[in-house]
């Protein structure tokens, strides 16, 4: 791992004596390392500005999390149609510096954190096993940081595959944007673990999704972690509109086709540029009026959240709906946080749970059974 891109490593004093940090702490730059008792620049106040945000992305603290690592995905709100996620938070904050990246307003934190702890987060796994052992759960580890561009530092999804190695109805998603999967390749196969990759065209990685893996890398990565025995899938999310957006993404469905057939995807999902209302002041004020994001014409919806017209997220959703369809119908694609009036008017004319091979991501009794439970055994 590159740990020259990093300003400073703060190490929490209470985690010591943790497994991580004595692992790592001989590989970190003895003059970038400092044991803290504190949050780091805990004394900043209000929002992030613009020079802050970007030092947030260059300095790691490493401390314990005291709350829940497992939770309802934040997808799951009225209005939208949810596909069954929970998410297993390890740390915030993220490395890679895309412009539309939701965290600019979802989270207001100085620095990334790495959560030491994850023996205590497998251990809340154990005890969901006991009673949910025959669930269908899917659980992502890619909410609030990347799942993979710091775990060449964690390690950290070695022991989750072991775990979920254990759990064959269970399935582990590690949502990328990085190209970092050869430290856990040789703990394949494990067909419930789930490598997934954000993609895009590459003229819109170069454009919008800064210090990321280029599509290639991305793309070869995947081909790795396929042969290797694990199941992957594919988000195209967000799409961005652009004058050659038709052409670009026409491309990427091709590169993506060239190297997979739908038969080593599980599913693909597409999603639109959507952001809170605060977050578009931020992002002008970090990525000026360049970016295809910050220049973007966008509405109020449903949610709150800012998206393009349902006219232009119809058009754009179909459009790559097709080209994966004309290229072999058996494409398995969804719509991500999307309402059910996008699915009755696309070109699936229906509701995710009655398209073949999404009712069980759509069909919410595992859900609700589920929450049920839980909130019985709190």
């Amino acid at each position: 791992m590159d740990l020259s891109r990093f300003d400073m490593f703060y190490i929490d004093h209470e985690v010591l004596d943790s497994p991580l940090i004595k692992r790592i702490k001989s590989i970190l730059p003895v003059e970038k390392t400092k044991v803290v008792s504190k949050i780091p620049f805990s004394d900043s106040k209000g929002d992030l500005s613009k020079s802050e945000f970007d030092r947030s992305k260059k300095n790691i603290f490493f401390t314990k999390f005291k709350g829940s690592f497992f939770k309802r995905c934040p997808g799951a709100r009225p209005g939208l149609s949810c596909c069954n996620y929970f998410v297993l938070n390890l740390g915030l904050q993220c490395d890679m510096n895309c412009s539309y990246c939701y965290l600019q307003s979802f989270i207001n934190t100085p620095l990334m954190t790495v959560y030491t702890n994850i023996d205590e987060a497998i251990e809340e796994l154990e005890n969901l096993k006991l009673i949910h052992e025959k669930d269908n759960f899917r659980i992502g580890t890619g909410e609030v940081i990347d799942s993979l561009s710091l775990d060449d530092l964690t390690l950290y999804s070695r022991q989750l595959i072991d775990f979920f190695k254990t759990v064959p109805n269970w399935k582990l998603e590690l949502k990328t944007k990085s190209s970092k999967v050869d430290h856990f390749l040789n703990l394949g196969p494990a067909k419930n673990v789930i490598a997934s990759w954000s993609v895009n065209p590459q003229y819109i990685i170069e454009s919008e999704e800064h210090g990321t893996a280029s599509l290639k890398n991305r793309l070869l990565a995947a081909k790795k972690c396929l042969d290797s025995g694990f199941s992957l899938s594919f988000h195209i999310d967000p799409m961005i509109w652009h004058p050659e957006w038709k052409k670009n993404y026409s491309q990427l469905v091709n590169e993506i086709t060239q190297v997979f057939s739908p038969s080593d995807v599980l599913v693909l999902s597409v999603g639109a540029l959507r952001f809170q209302p605060e977050q578009k002041a931020i992002m002008r004020e970090r990525f000026g009026f360049k970016s295809w994001v910050t220049r973007a014409e966008v509405f109020p919806s449903s949610d709150g959240k800012l998206r393009y017209d349902k006219k232009l997220r119809l058009e754009m959703f179909d459009y790559i709906v097709k080209e994966f369809k004309d290229k072999n119908p058996l494409w398995n694609i969804f719509f991500c946080m999307e309402t059910p009036e996008t699915w009755l008017k696309s070109t699936f004319k229906s509701l995710p749970k009655s398209v073949h091979g999404l009712k069980e991501l759509f069909d919410h009794k595992i859900i609700k059974n589920t929450e049920n439970r839980l909130s019985l055994r709190n």
